[in-house]
């Protein structure tokens, strides 16, 4: 049994980075589900929602990937501009997978954002990790 929790240990410490990234993209899912729900109840058209889902759930996520994620202290303009480029990179293949799920596919409204986070989460660590917060 210790053997086994000192593995555990060392398997968080080894990946303490990626699991805080996890863990601020749940918020992020959160916040852009909640949003995106809440404005599906309201009325609104599945893609406007899905904009303003994306907004606030990255802007909690440049906070927390800057300041607790990859520990970045400076404000740099330039960190910013690469975050929104990388959100906006994977909301644009977001958009069109989701566009694909529901009106080719018929994949319900309320499913489909689920299917995109197994392919947008890996890519954004990747791009957040080697190039908007990169440790120069």
């Amino acid at each position: 049994m210790k053997k086994m929790n000192l593995k555990l240990i060392s398997l968080f410490k080894k990946n303490r980075q990626f699991i805080r990234f996890i863990i601020v993209g749940v918020s992020n899912l959160t916040i852009s589900l909640v949003t995106y729900y809440l404005m599906l109840y309201l009325g609104v058209y599945y893609q406007i929602a899905n904009i303003f889902g994306f907004v606030f759930g990255s802007l909690n996520g440049y906070f927390w990937n800057r300041n607790w994620v990859f520990k970045i202290k400076q404000n740099s303009i330039i960190s910013i501009l690469k975050f929104y480029s990388t959100y906006l990179g994977t909301w644009i293949l977001s958009t069109i997978l989701l566009w694909l799920e529901i009106e080719i596919i018929g994949i319900s409204e309320m499913i489909a954002p689920f299917i995109n986070i197994f392919i947008t989460t890996p890519l954004n660590y990747v791009l957040n990790k080697y190039w908007t917060f990169e440790k120069r």
